[in-house]
C-alpha cells in the first residue's frame, strides 16, 4: 500500500484532533513535494526540445 493511501485510510478512521491535524500536514506536505516534482519533470523535457 502506498504512504497516502495509508495516510487517507488513517484519516478516514482518525478520531484524536491532534493526530488528524498531523496527517493532513503530512498530506499536504507530499501533494507540494509532488507538484514541485512535476514542474522540475516538464521542465528538463522543455529542456531537451530545445
Amino acid at each position: 500500500m502506498s504512504i497516502d493511501r495509508f495516510i487517507l485510510r488513517k484519516l478516514n478512521t482518525c478520531q484524536e484532533e491532534h493526530t488528524c491535524a498531523n496527517l493532513v500536514r503530512l498530506f499536504v506536505i507530499r501533494i507540494r513535494k509532488a507538484e514541485i516534482a512535476e514542474e522540475h519533470d516538464a521542465a528538463y523535457v522543455l529542456s531537451k526540445l530545445n
